[in-house]
């Protein structure tokens, strides 16, 4: 990928799903032109470290508080929620973004291809009964319904960076457990390489499935090392609150170190395989979003730099740091691959 000489202010970048829409049209409009001649849910808030089942969610959209209270404000830069540095990477030092911003401001094209669209149809989503098939390379698979799921595992908080591809950024304090976890218990074969996700299929509703912009269902899919490493979390809420619609609810995936794009959102199927799953941007636009997606500020999108961001709820753009700030924690994965080419 060339470098660009000078990269574009963040409102004159095209979404992906857009360009790719209007790509489309041209190749059809040339085509013609030559033939004429001659495209609720209820979740757990934890108390002393335990999860425990919580109300179903507010209506219209609204999130169901997972404990007491309001939630957290962000706290200042330099400083953890206990008001101590942290070096710890589950939790970044930074100042967290407003739970206002992270809850208007989305991509999850099968809500909406603009920012706000998400918002606005995610009362679409019905949110129970949710159930997860687990399957493929695994001795011990199972169709798990969403609630007999979060019993499994304690729920943590980690706040991490979030790096989406089109050069912007936020710090979202998430809710889960670690990916990891889960897999273990369905205990992998000899045979698993990676870990396919599949997002819900149903244009009634995920309106914006009724495009195509992508092929659908969404499938997103990481090596299984990638999947087994401990920043890698099923997220089920953030602020302290229940996951909305428009973040991906009931559950989604949350890989800090990859662009956002990765994450894939209202997960019904998680699939252990032993060939690389043809993911739906790679499929896509396959010279635009590789399979990997680290952050890399060294490698330009054919479109725009990477090398700088605009954090949302700030001004100044900063730069973009290598494996989005997680280098020390997952450069080893990589080791030997020439990350150009496997971008």
């Amino acid at each position: 990928m060339s470098k660009l000489p000078k990269e574009p202010p963040a409102g004159e970048i095209t979404p992906p799903a857009l360009y790719l829409r209007r790509r489309e049209l041209l190749k059809s409009a040339a085509l013609f032109a030559g033939t004429a001649s001659a495209i609720g849910g209820g979740l757990v808030w934890l108390t002393g470290g335990a999860a425990r089942p919580s109300a179903a969610g507010a209506p219209g959209g609204e999130a169901t508080p997972l404990g007491a209270g309001a939630p957290p404000g962000p706290p200042a830069a330099g400083a953890s929620s206990s008001g101590t540095r942290s070096r710890d990477p589950f939790v970044t030092d930074e100042a967290r973004t407003s739970y206002e911003d992270i809850v208007s401001y989305n991509n999850f094209y099968e809500l909406g291809l603009s920012k706000s669209e998400p918002a606005r149809n995610a009362g679409r989503l019905r949110l129970r009964p949710w159930a997860i098939a687990c399957e493929g390379e695994v001795k011990k698979p199972e169709v798990v319904d969403l609630d007999t799921l979060l019993r499994w595992f304690p729920l943590e908080e980690r706040v991490y960076r979030m790096r989406c591809v089109e050069a912007w950024s936020m710090v979202i304090p998430w809710l889960g457990f670690p990916l990891g976890a889960l897999l273990r218990r369905l205990e992998p074969t000899s045979r698993a390489r990676y870990v396919q996700f599949t997002t819900l299929l149903d244009r009634e509703q995920l309106p914006g499935q009724r495009s195509d912009v992508l092929e659908w269902p969404y499938v997103e899919g990481l090596r299984i090392d990638e999947a087994m490493h401990p920043l890698t979390m099923l997220a089920v809420g953030l602020y302290g609150k229940t996951l909305l619609g428009q973040n991906g609810a009931p559950i989604r995936l949350v890989v800090p170190w990859k662009y956002g794009f990765k994450g894939c959102k209202s997960i019904v199927s998680i699939k252990l395989t032993e060939r690389q799953p043809a993911t739906s941007w790679s499929r896509a636009a396959p010279d635009e979003y590789g399979f990997y997606a680290n952050v890399n500020p060294a490698v330009d999108h054919p479109r725009w730099s990477q090398a700088t961001e605009r954090r949302i709820g700030e001004l100044r753009r900063r730069p973009t740091l290598p494996f989005n700030g997680y280098a020390e924690e997952v450069a080893g994965l990589y080791s030997g691959m020439d990350l150009r080419e496997s971008f």
